[in-house]
């Protein structure tokens, strides 16, 4: 019943994570060809900043989200994990008054110093920062009552939820923008009013999961804090070296290139972005399994569903990047229509997206470690990760733009796969990277990627969007096909629902 339930949280994220995804990403062109180019530098800089903004987490969402599949598990009473919500809700609002006013108050100078503004008047960009501030204020409060909901498992309802609230962030602000103008301020001041209606469905969805207890028996204390504090702390940590690290040449191009121009990377960016498509549904979804099996001790079966998750993030993961870095061109053709962005974006997107599936696969030591509730190795790597990618990024984007950013960011995170996970996993676990690497991940990234070349080779071009887009689907499914057909856990997948099928 467990292993269902598993299974149906993993297929509803990425049902959820999917529409997502691809209906953002879908929304770019109209975005760009309405707003132009530099109105959209300014969306890419709201994604960014709602990046760093992670910053002040204090790893306080992951935190509630262990704490929750904790408490469900009968590791710690009611009252304590009422309490613990109270302590951090207040933590939540406070950090969110000081980050949030910090950056509106500062927006002058943000769109003065640092923007490289072409059209787009210095008055209406600090407006639109300061609408930013408080957007991803709010929105960040929002973590911790997604980090209660998800760690009580309930994945379908915020499945829907995200599906609801993209449409209505994504596609709902056309029809709000032509009735007021394509313009910037149009589309942050509804992305504004989203988010403080997302901000009262979670609240109130959070609050009825809550266990019952006397409100005057919970109180208010730093006391539950401080029994988390360290494993919290030691998140903290290692997140904020995570934003640094996946941010940095972000923030560093936000300043160097025009606007207009930084829209593009930030295009770049995004579609690339697809590839962590699997690492949402299936982290989300393991995590807090994983710490409650870890917790029943149940070690066992917490390496069971770690082995078969990599499969699966190898099979989607793995299959978008190679499909990225081999098909950009027509891939972007037949989104856009648009040779600007097809000679602007494709170099950029082919390095971010191989980064980004390295990046997948080196994600998966973390949610063991996590389970176990010992991030010391974690703080280590992101350390590790720190030194090499941060002043990487730097030299390469001053020196050579934003192909410069994109290599680094590739070649960082091949050595960082190779080397440190292999590390962590001879001190978790002996004897099991090798197994791990070729079983799990390099059996199915090879056909995938063979597939690929092959063709690739074929040296598909057509002024058609919709052939270019038929060729790019074609070429997708048939990596697909070839990864899954070398996944064991796949395979063991399908003849369980073949056989279901035979047996109806």
């Amino acid at each position: 019943m467990c292993q269902l339930s598993l299974k149906k949280n993993i297929i509803s994220n990425y049902i959820g994570q999917f529409y997502v995804t691809v209906v953002g990403i879908l929304m770019l062109p109209l975005y760009i060809r309405y707003m132009g180019a530099e109105a959209y530098g300014l969306v890419g800089f709201f994604t960014m900043l709602q990046a760093w903004f992670n910053l002040l987490d204090l790893g306080l969402t992951p935190t509630i989200g262990r704490e929750t599949a904790r408490y469900r598990a009968g590791v710690i009473t009611a009252l304590d994990f009422r309490r613990l919500f109270r302590s951090l809700s207040s933590l939540f609002f406070i950090v969110a008054f000081v980050g949030g006013g910090g950056l509106f108050l500062s927006s002058s100078i943000v769109a003065g110093k640092w923007l490289n503004l072409q059209s787009i008047t210095l008055g209406d960009a600090s407006l639109i920062i300061k609408i930013m501030a408080l957007c991803v204020a709010i929105r960040w409060v929002c973590g911790l009552y997604r980090g209660v909901i998800a760690g009580s498992e309930r994945l379908v309802w915020l499945s829907v939820f995200g599906v609801v609230f993209a449409t209505l962030r994504f596609v709902a602000v056309l029809p709000v923008m032509w009735f007021y103008g394509f313009n910037a301020l149009v589309f942050f001041f509804y992305q504004f009013s989203i988010a403080v209606l997302e901000f009262f469905v979670l609240h109130f969805k959070s609050r009825s999961m809550l266990p019952e207890v006397k409100s005057d028996a919970v109180g208010w204390s730093f006391a539950p804090v401080k029994s988390v504090l360290g494993f919290s702390l030691t998140i903290a940590f290692t997140a904020s070296i995570w934003v640094i690290v996946t941010q940095t040449d972000k923030l560093i191009l936000s300043s160097i290139l025009p606007l207009s121009v930084y829209g593009y990377f930030a295009l770049a960016v995004l579609i690339a972005g697809g590839v962590m498509v699997a690492i949402g549904p299936i982290s989300s979804a393991i995590m807090p399994r994983m710490a409650m099996l870890h917790a029943e001790g149940k070690p066992l079966e917490v390496l069971t569903i770690y082995r078969d998750s990599t499969q699966l993030t190898a099979i989607i993961a793995g299959s978008a990047a190679i499909t990225m870095a081999f098909f950009a061109k027509p891939l972007l053709w037949a989104w856009t229509g648009d040779h600007a962005i097809v000679s602007n974006v494709s170099s950029t997107l082919i390095l971010y997206a191989l980064g980004n599936g390295c990046l997948a696969i080196s994600a998966f030591p973390y949610y063991i470690q996590y389970a176990r509730g010992n991030l010391r190795l974690h703080f280590i790597g992101n350390i590790i990760l720190l030194v090499l990618m941060v002043p990487s990024i730097y030299v390469a984007s001053y020196q050579y733009g934003m192909i410069g950013a994109g290599y680094a960011w590739l070649i960082v995170n091949i050595l960082f796969l190779l080397f440190w996970v292999w590390f962590v996993h001879s001190r978790l676990e002996p004897a099991f990277h090798l197994k791990w690497l070729f079983q799990d991940v390099l059996i199915i990234l090879l056909p995938a990627s063979i597939v690929g070349g092959l063709i690739w080779f074929f040296d598909f071009e057509s002024d058609s969007r919709l052939l270019s887009a038929l060729f790019v689907i074609g070429a997708g499914f048939s990596i697909i096909a070839a990864a899954v057909l070398f996944s064991s856990a796949a395979r063991i997948m399908l003849r369980s629902i073949i056989g279901r099928w035979r047996a109806l």
